[in-house]
């Protein structure tokens, strides 16, 4: 087996596994499961901004990139929140994820930002809607039962 076949399952993993912890990263804050928001065990009060929002967007976006499906664009918009949670959040207080706690928001960023050029691999649903569209292919016209 080359090793260009393991490229589709091993990038469908990769996603699986970041869209599955960003999932439990926004569930956890939106409903105060598995540790609450910062471990605190509550949840953040609905619509309160940004970590509201900031959640909401982490178990959508998670969601949306742990099945595949709108890989892209959810990656895309979850890399961006991780940045702007990085720059907002974390870098005022020091310069060094390392020294700010901001380390989990750039890899977050930086997996996403990987998942969203590299696509969803080939173990996901956007990848099982395109090869139904294109084995699909064209429908004939139906056929008249009127004599041309």
């Amino acid at each position: 087996m080359s090793p260009d076949r393991l490229n589709g399952p091993t990038l469908s993993l990769y996603r699986m596994v970041v869209g599955l912890l960003f999932l439990c990263h926004g569930l956890s804050s939106l409903l105060g499961v598995l540790g609450g928001n910062r471990g605190t065990g509550h949840a953040v009060p609905a619509g309160q901004w940004p970590g509201w929002w900031a959640a909401l967007i982490q178990a959508v976006c998670g969601a949306l990139v742990l099945v595949g499906l709108l890989t892209r664009p959810a990656a895309l918009l979850a890399s961006g929140s991780m940045a702007y949670a990085y720059f907002t959040v974390h870098q005022p207080e020091r310069l060094l994820p390392i020294r700010n706690g901001g380390e989990p928001a750039v890899l977050f960023c930086w997996a996403f930002v990987l998942i969203a050029v590299l696509g969803p691999g080939s173990w996901a649903l956007d990848a099982v809607l395109r090869r139904g569209r294109t084995s699909a292919g064209p429908r004939p016209a139906p056929r008249s039962s009127v004599p041309a």
